[in-house]
């Protein structure tokens, strides 16, 4: 029989001793120690972590998201493709977060949904600033974070500045193609609203891709993503329906008829309405 490995006589760090460690590095304490269920119910750990850990990819979402649209801004549209695809698979990621949490049934929610009290997901200020960073802005939505001066000024400058998919259409401009003033100047606070000019700007890419190759690939990269979007929101109807079924959100939404009307809502939306034509 061989000898059990051990990893020291490879050279392996063993000893930490007011050294940086795994733990240390990624606070794990800190982070491990974050979970306090309010109810003695055996499937609220899963409930908070299963939210806890999507707040971190929206977390990562938010730091790829700014620096695609710093990149585009730059000119640096390769760069962009980069982030843009790995946006897209967190939330890959973020679609496979639900298969874990439809484990748990409609009688298993309700031994802590109550704990609750009036918290629910459509709270989440870092799932409103994706939306208001891509271009779904709705100045309603501020509201629910009017209780946190910091938050709330982090939403409304986003309201203030270029959404990703403003500077996207700059970058038309930039290489040639003709956009109306009304869509380079707008009111960026304002929801956007789709364009004819914008179809057909989007158009002349899509028929003559190799001389536009730059700008078709940042449309369908912006497509992927909005793809793996549209799937997240689709999980989570699905997902409230089989546990919750038509009650009431926790915070006071219509629940399921709320979700739903959100499923009807178009990032970039000319780039799904110009297909139709080609």
């Amino acid at each position: 029989m061989s000898a059990p490995y051990n990893p020291e006589a490879e050279g392996a760090e063993m000893a930490f001793d007011g050294r940086m460690s795994y733990g240390d590095y990624l606070h794990l304490d800190a982070l491990l120690t974050a979970q306090h269920p309010q109810a003695e119910a055996h499937d609220e750990m899963l409930f908070i972590i299963q939210h806890q850990s999507s707040e971190l990819w929206m977390k990562l979402a938010l730091h790829e998201l700014a620096a695609t649209r710093d990149a585009l801004a730059q000119g640096e549209i390769h760069s962009a493709f980069k982030m843009l695809t790995r946006v897209a698979r967190i939330f890959e990621q973020l679609n496979s977060a639900w298969d874990v949490l439809r484990t748990m049934t409609p009688s298993e929610y309700t031994q802590f949904r109550d704990a609750l009290g009036q918290s629910s997901g459509f709270q989440s200020w870092q799932y409103r600033l994706i939306e208001f960073t891509v271009g779904n802005r709705n100045k309603a939505m501020l509201k629910p974070h009017a209780h946190r001066d910091d938050i709330h000024r982090l939403l409304r400058d986003e309201l203030a500045r270029p959404s990703l998919y403003d500077v996207a259409l700059r970058l038309l401009v930039q290489n040639g193609i003709d956009l109306p003033d009304r869509i380079l100047n707008r009111d960026f606070g304002e929801p956007y609203r789709p364009d004819p000019s914008v179809e057909a700007a989007w158009s002349q890419v899509y028929m003559a891709p190799e001389t536009h190759w730059d700008l078709y690939e940042l449309a369908e990269k912006l497509v992927d993503f909005e793809d793996y979007f549209r799937r997240w929101r689709f999980n989570h109807v699905t997902t409230v329906e089989r546990i919750i079924g038509f009650k009431r959100g926790t915070g006071g939404t219509t629940g399921i008829d709320y979700l739903k009307r959100m499923l009807s809502t178009e990032l970039f939306p000319e780039l799904w309405h110009l297909r139709t034509g080609l």
